[in-house]
């Protein structure tokens, strides 16, 4: 369905005279329902001198939708700030809360930031609850998906899922953790720690890490472990001490998921010596690496020149995971520790590693998505000779 937002990138004259104070919740409400409809992950609210730019991320694409006039901002972003139950009166300070609204089949983070025109808004919006995601309906290779569920049958060691923002690594996460919770049947204590909590997983303990009580990732994880888990998730690593912590959990007979910002596999694995981890936790403690990325899929009308209104014109619609795997085994080639990202990707290579590369060459000659996608999300075009997978 086409949104009820104007789309022109002008101000929306039909919206006049100027709002009322009583206007601002339907009109609000009245947005992020047709994010919902229009499969949006993400609506920016941006202030300007003009107006209030409003904007949403579909399929990983930002596209402008309209410019709502400049005496609504306050009132616009107080309505979400009431919504997330945040500070309306801060607004010299970044505020993020969850969202509580009448929308169905959603959950909603807001994050505010202060500008130079005001308040910049960003809602983003998570598959709800009680829409369960679980591996298979993740779209994985038969070979990947094989590997990755030995992985969760582990009980002890680290296993990190990495990959830039926007990438699906939490909808990865939590899809093994739902996947560990169904196989265990309740046989397995499942705990995370996480910043924030994104969905309600039935079965695991969730814990929000509270940064401005002290209560960080290496203090909760230093405390879960005192908790008799099995299986902990903590959020992200985003320093030192907490990988440090994560793989000295991994190697006291827990199994760590976590999440990681990198670019690649080995990247990751680069990463994390350069973050001080100590090379002997990483031999000893780390049961895999995955790096992932989300492509969009070709729409059923392409190629039609113009696409068609499912897909908004742009002939892609919804998108589809892409995914490598770095095991162990790379790490027993002989590969100093000192060594560079190319070296370490030539191992993990021999060692059996299939690449985004050529993950990607093969949505592209399955007909599932274009080469020119393949270059917008990874900045390098899919090999066209690549070894079937």
């Amino acid at each position: 369905m086409s949104p009820t937002v104007v789309t022109t990138g002008k101000i929306d004259s039909s919206l006049s005279p100027p709002i009322r104070a009583e206007d601002v919740p339907a009109r609000v409400d009245r947005l992020l329902a047709d994010a919902v409809a229009a499969r949006a992950s993400d609506v920016h609210l941006r202030p300007t001198a003009d107006g209030l730019e409003i904007s949403w991320r579909r399929d990983g694409v930002l596209s402008p939708l309209t410019m709502w006039p400049k005496d609504w901002m306050a009132n616009v972003v107080a309505r979400l700030k009431v919504q997330a139950h945040l500070l309306t009166y801060r607004t010299e300070l970044p505020q993020e809360g969850r969202l509580q609204t009448e929308t169905p089949g959603v959950e909603m983070r807001l994050s505010t930031f202060p500008t130079l025109h005001g308040e910049k808004a960003v809602v983003r919006l998570f598959v709800a609850s009680g829409q369960y995601r679980l591996l298979e309906d993740l779209s994985l290779p038969e070979d990947f998906s094989s590997s990755l569920t030995q992985l969760l049958h582990e009980t002890a060691g680290v296993f990190v899922v990495s990959g830039p923002a926007g990438s699906g690594k939490t909808t990865t996460a939590y899809a093994c953790l739902r996947e560990m919770q169904r196989a265990s049947q309740g046989a397995r204590s499942l705990v995370t720690l996480e910043d924030p909590i994104e969905a309600e997983l039935p079965g695991v303990a969730q814990t929000q890490v509270h940064r401005p009580a002290e209560f960080t990732y290496p203090l909760g994880l230093r405390s879960l472990l005192r908790q008799d888990p099995d299986v902990i998730f903590v959020g992200e690593i985003r320093d030192r001490e907490t990988a440090a912590t994560s793989f000295q959990a991994g190697l006291a007979g827990h199994l760590v998921l976590t999440t990681f910002h990198a670019g690649s596999a080995t990247e990751a694995l680069v990463r994390l010596v350069d973050l001080g981890v100590e090379p002997y936790l990483l031999r000893a403690g780390l049961r895999g690496i995955v790096c992932q990325r989300l492509l969009r899929q070709l729409c059923t009308c392409y190629p039609a020149t113009n696409g068609c209104d499912e897909c908004w014109h742009t002939g892609y619609r919804g998108r589809r995971l892409i995914a490598e795997l770095m095991q162990p085994s790379a790490l027993r080639t002989g590969t100093s520790w000192s060594a560079n990202l190319s070296d370490w990707q030539a191992a993990a290579i021999a060692a059996g590693m299939v690449t985004l590369e050529q993950r990607a060459a093969h949505e592209v000659a399955a007909g599932r998505t274009t080469s020119q996608e393949v270059f917008r999300v990874l900045g390098t075009v899919a090999p066209k000779n690549s070894a079937p997978i």
